[in-house]
């Protein structure tokens, strides 16, 4: 049982589409889908599992956060999908959902652009606020390989796609003062990784249709640094002290703090 919750505006309704069909065409016994904001879709409109609901855009444009806490709200089964309407299911994902251990709170999957390469499917936040920031902001490291599994503290789950369970997100919302190209799945997850962790599907893929994110994956070296010092307080508290400036005005001040950054990671990331 599961609801797959939508998040579109108006003239994505191809892409919503597409989406529907690689949900249905997964042959899933009992399912919903919730489409949050873009036009009614008439050749849906008669389903009894597909759930339009009007959204007004104008009250403030990019509302994603609003958006995915209607979803939660509204959904009525404990699994729900969250997803972005550029995205769409493999056409095995529900085989390889079934094979996951029901049992997450969070879980995600690969999800790949169409040419293969990686999409912010399983990753590192940019600001990891630790001395290792180096490889994250400037040699751009943040793809964790698949099989790292144990360095949630680090991480982020990209709002275009993620599952979680509804107690989950009916006790950690998003942030609805934050809406699309303002950092909400980070802010999100910044608070819910300090209670659950991050779980990853192998087996299920989705495809994204469009986007442009020139990430590299993460290196040995950095994985080997992080696990060094991810259960040790002391510097983990150290660090974050230290750069309180920069993770708290990475938006707002990204290219001073990147500039400073450089030097004192250059020189911590030796020690």
């Amino acid at each position: 049982m599961i609801s797959f919750g939508i998040c579109t505006i108006d003239g994505n309704e191809k892409f919503t589409e597409e989406l529907i069909y690689s949900i249905v065409e997964q042959e899933i016994p009992d399912f919903e889908i919730i489409i949050i904001g873009g036009k009614l879709i008439p050749k849906f409109s008669d389903s009894n599992n597909i759930n339009f609901v009007n959204f007004d855009e104008s009250v403030r444009p990019g509302w994603i956060t609003k958006k995915k806490n209607m979803i939660t709200n509204l959904s009525k089964y404990e699994t729900i999908v969250f997803l972005h309407d550029y995205l769409k299911l493999d056409k095995d994902w529900y085989k390889g959902f079934l094979k996951y251990d029901q049992n997450f709170n969070i879980l995600t999957n690969k999800i790949l652009r169409k040419n293969g390469d990686r999409y912010l499917d399983w990753t590192l936040w940019e600001v990891t606020k630790t001395r290792y920031d180096f490889f994250t902001l400037y040699k751009r490291e943040c793809l964790l390989p698949y099989d790292v599994k144990n360095l949630s503290k680090f991480m982020y789950i990209s709002g275009a796609y993620f599952i979680a369970k509804r107690k989950v997100m009916l006790e950690f919302p998003l942030d609805e003062s934050l809406s699309w190209k303002e950092g909400e799945d980070v802010e999100w997850s910044l608070r819910v990784r300090d209670k659950y962790s991050f779980e990853f599907n192998e087996t299920t893929l989705l495809q994204i249709v469009k986007t442009n994110y020139p990430y590299k994956e993460s290196s040995r070296n950095l994985i080997s640094k992080l696990n060094k010092i991810k259960d040790q307080q002391f510097y983990l508290s150290f660090d974050k002290f230290l750069y309180k400036p920069v993770y708290t005005n990475f938006f707002k001040l990204k290219n001073l703090f990147l500039k400073i950054l450089k030097r004192v990671n250059i020189f911590l990331s030796n020690i």
